[in-house]
């Protein structure tokens, strides 16, 4: 109790917080596009339940995470070595992971560009349904958990801090998954983004596993800027709609 007491007194402690959540909200927006891309596919009765079910799992996923952080902070060491380059467990699980990624969002932007080819091996009975789509949310959940915390453990040592921090940003994810979905849905054209800045988030993480590392300012400044130009042309294409009209 007067270690809490001691720390909710403690104005550095404060700063590692807000600092803390602004990095796992800003971590969790790209986990939060896959997920509402994912989900978008669903019936319309399962996509909610989906959405709330992957998050769920994201937040036990990172709470046991944290109750393991000994054993986190050790997948940094470098285990196996090919070629000259050193690999730790951490970098095989983000390669995995960017892998997935691009995987993914390349089989999506097939699906959406060619509707009708029947011979799409990527979007086989199997990868379909609601089980399946939590399934793939919870491989993301791991890879994007696993480097949050990671991060989290470089800039604060408090766990309770971390603990916070944590359920703030899942809370966020939360809240922001329906209307998010409902907006992508609504916007078709902003599915393609989306898939793009999977793409290059899933490059990010391979690049992150062969220890080059991207800084995060750089990725989401493109994002917001491709975003914005987005959001231009939406503006364009709705007042030439009202003009027709």
């Amino acid at each position: 109790m007067d270690y809490l007491v001691s720390l909710a007194l403690d104005p550095a402690a404060w700063v590692a917080l807000a600092a803390l959540i602004a990095m796992e909200v800003v971590l969790g927006i790209d986990n939060l596009v896959f997920i509402s891309i994912l989900t978008n596919k669903l019936p319309p009765e399962q996509q909610k339940k989906a959405r709330q079910i992957g998050i769920s799992l994201a937040l036990l996923l990172r709470l046991g995470l944290l109750g393991t952080l000994a054993f986190i902070v050790h997948l940094t060491e470098p285990v196996i070595s090919v070629l000259g380059q050193s690999f730790s467990w951490r970098d095989l699980i983000l390669l995995a992971g960017g892998l997935f990624l691009v995987w993914k969002a390349t089989k999506e932007i097939h699906h959406a560009v060619d509707k009708d080819d029947e011979s799409d091996l990527f979007d086989s009975p199997v990868t379909r349904g609601m089980s399946a789509a939590i399934a793939q949310i919870l491989v993301l959940d791991l890879v994007f958990s696993i480097d949050s915390i990671i991060t989290a453990v470089g800039m604060t040592s408090h766990l309770p801090i971390m603990i916070i921090a944590v359920l703030v940003a899942v809370l966020t994810m939360l809240l922001a998954a329906e209307p998010l979905s409902n907006f992508i849905h609504h916007n078709p054209t902003i599915v393609m983004l989306a898939l793009g800045f999977l793409i290059m988030i899933g490059m990010t993480l391979i690049a992150e596993g062969f220890g080059v590392h991207v800084p995060k300012g750089y990725v989401y400044t493109a994002m917001a800027f491709s975003a914005g130009v987005e959001g231009l042309n939406m503006l364009s294409r709705r007042t030439r709609t009202k003009s027709k009209a």
